[in-house]
């Protein structure tokens, strides 16, 4: 058996390459998945941008210096078990590389899933290593596989991102700008922040998006990059970066001020990416999803938190298939030569907002 690897320059992400490997045979306790279905979004543009900062490319290492595996969320089903808690045949929710076939080390196992017990993921985020059973998982459903992937794990940090701002009192102010307000992450957190009272979400948005984003109705206004000046300058205000672009950053923090908080969480313009430099105001703080699941855990207990995740998906994911236009419309590209050539044109941008991209090599 082989697996084929899309491989991506950690310096250079427009560099692609596809190995194809002899597998090497199981250790006991290993299962092999077959990655049959994966999401391909900004997302995963901003874990190849920081993957080195935020230890993506930790995940799942590549034996070739300087080109590392991007990872994706998806589905995937056991083909070889030599552990004897995980059955061939099983569907799971998880992390996985670009890749035909990935080898996890399940352990603390649950009816509900496991995590991936391999040394080199030890030290890593627990969240990013878990790995859900389809068959006990409040979120699935066999038809809406493709949305869960495309938005599932961005929605979880939508929800967090809320969160966070409503445990921190909104830093004190009633108005949020959110850049790249037609992504999937922006727009998820506009959704929850629509649902408390006496806020005010602008979106930030290019041209050509404008119309998508206010079609959303989850935000309160909608402004291109171009007419910042339209915003009144003087009233506080919390920045949310889903874009990490350093002039739009710059822009923002010379304009508002009065902005009371900046937080950074994605890179999507991944041509103008750089440190935060000199500027004025609150310097730009990277909003860490992971930390803030580990904070509600420990506030409200694992099961509390689940449950209040699930509702708001359910809730999320039924605005974002509404007849008669929905959100989000799904394409397929499989086999290694077509994820290839999406990578490309995901990491290059400018696609449809309303495009949902699943791949499988």
């Amino acid at each position: 058996m082989s697996t084929t690897t899309l491989l991506v320059r950690q310096d250079a992400l427009a560099h692609t390459a596809l190995r194809t490997t002899q597998d090497v045979p199981l250790a006991d306790g290993q299962v092999r998945v077959r990655v049959e279905r994966f999401a391909l979004t900004a997302n995963n543009i901003t874990y190849a941008a920081m993957g080195g900062m935020l230890e993506y490319w930790q995940f799942f290492p590549s034996d070739e210096t300087g080109w590392g595996i991007v990872p994706v969320w998806g589905f995937g089903t056991v083909v070889q078990s030599l552990h004897p808690g995980v059955a061939v045949g099983e569907r799971l929710y998880g992390y996985w590389p670009m890749s035909t076939h990935a080898v996890l080390t399940p352990a603390r196992l649950t009816e509900t899933g496991f995590y991936d017990g391999a040394a080199h993921r030890a030290k890593l985020h627990a969240v990013y290593n878990q790995y859900v059973r389809t068959g006990t998982d409040p979120f699935y459903t066999p038809d809406t596989e493709d949305v869960q992937a495309l938005l599932r794990p961005l929605f979880v940090t939508s929800w967090l991102i809320d969160d966070f701002m409503a445990d921190q009192q909104f830093f004190g102010t009633r108005r949020l700008l959110l850049s790249s307000a037609s992504s999937k992450t922006a727009y998820g957190t506009a959704f929850q922040l629509a649902q408390r009272e006496g806020l005010e979400v602008i979106g930030l948005t290019s041209a050509a998006n404008v119309a998508f984003c206010e079609s959303l109705g989850c935000y309160d206004r909608v402004v291109a990059y171009d007419q910042l000046e339209s915003i009144d300058a003087a009233t506080p205000c919390v920045y949310i970066d889903f874009a990490g672009s350093v002039a739009l950053r710059a822009a923002i923090h010379q304009r508002f001020s009065a902005l009371a908080y900046s937080c950074a969480v994605g890179a999507s313009h991944v041509n103008d990416l750089g440190g935060a430099g000199q500027l004025p105001g609150p310097r730009p703080t990277m909003f860490f999803a992971p930390a803030q699941v580990k904070k509600r855990r420990d506030d409200w207990g694992a099961q509390v938190l689940n449950e209040r995740l699930v509702a708001a998906w359910q809730a999320f994911a039924a605005a974002v298939q509404a007849p008669p236009t929905p959100w989000l419309q799904v394409q397929q590209h499989q086999g290694p030569e077509a994820v290839e050539a999406l990578f490309a044109a995901v990491l290059g941008g400018g696609g449809d907002p309303r495009t949902g991209h699943m791949g499988g090599l």
